[in-house]
């Protein structure tokens, strides 16, 4: 049974439900459903009916596409708290995109119908989902950026700078190296979510090692030379894709 203050604890945790009064989130929660999934479930597949959107409860999520030959790139990995799958199931098309779980999930799941009746009822909710959509437009734009003007050693770069940054955010704690990162993806996924190939990703990392930017120790990666990671990865001559 859905626990009805506890959900809405954790939609007031989330932009699309931001700002909300308690009865506005408690209504909310009370058509959500509670959804559990194993490491490496599909949640749902690209041409699936949308028949509603998800929070991630805790867990990661990715959204993925496969080509015809099998070739998967990831377009966004979520997280505890945001939001997926929205814009299908606002204008009711099927799923564009194909998503799983990248470890045990729980989500919680708004059915569509229901999700549309209570927008009526609060359209301030559509500043936040407005600006939700506006999230993911730029993420894809960054993600059509790179593919189209950087080499796999510079999208590398660009996602272990990243990486230090969101470390630096979470950690304030005086004496921690920041610049020590632990790579969160397996090797295969960390690959599909640059848009290349496991040997290709591998002589990235060799590469950015040879040259003294960056040095490996298994999934720990320590940033040895900030500077020169941030000016190859900005630039745009792809050639090693």
């Amino acid at each position: 049974m859905v626990n009805i203050s506890e959900l809405s604890d954790c939609l007031q945790n989330t932009l699309i439900f931001r700002g909300l009064s308690p009865t506005q989130l408690a209504n909310f929660a009370a058509i959500a459903q509670l959804q559990s999934y194993n490491k490496g479930e599909i949640i749902f597949k690209q041409g699936s009916e949308a028949t509603g959107f998800f929070v991630i409860k805790n867990g990661r999520i990715k959204l993925f596409k496969v080509s015809p030959n099998g070739k998967e790139q990831i377009l966004r990995i979520f997280e505890e708290g945001e939001n997926f799958a929205e814009v299908a199931a606002l204008d009711g098309k099927p799923f564009p995109a194909s998503a799983a779980t990248l470890e045990a999930a729980e989500l919680i799941f708004f059915p569509r119908m229901a999700f549309l009746d209570l927008l009526h009822r609060y359209p301030d909710l559509t500043i936040n989902i407005l600006i939700s959509l506006s999230q993911h437009l730029r993420h894809l734009a960054a993600v059509i950026e790179d593919l189209s003007f950087k080499d796999v050693p510079q999208r590398l770069a660009a996602y272990l700078l990243n990486l230090s940054d969101a470390r630096a955010t979470e950690i304030a704690e005086p004496g921690v190296n920041v610049n020590v990162v632990t790579l969160d993806l397996t090797k295969s996924q960390l690959a599909a979510t640059l848009g290349t190939i496991s040997a290709t990703l591998s002589r990235a990392f060799y590469r950015l090692s040879s040259e003294g930017l960056i040095s490996v120790n298994g999934s720990q990666i320590e940033l040895l030379d900030r500077d020169r990671l941030q000016d190859l990865s900005p630039s745009a001559t792809p050639e090693d894709t």
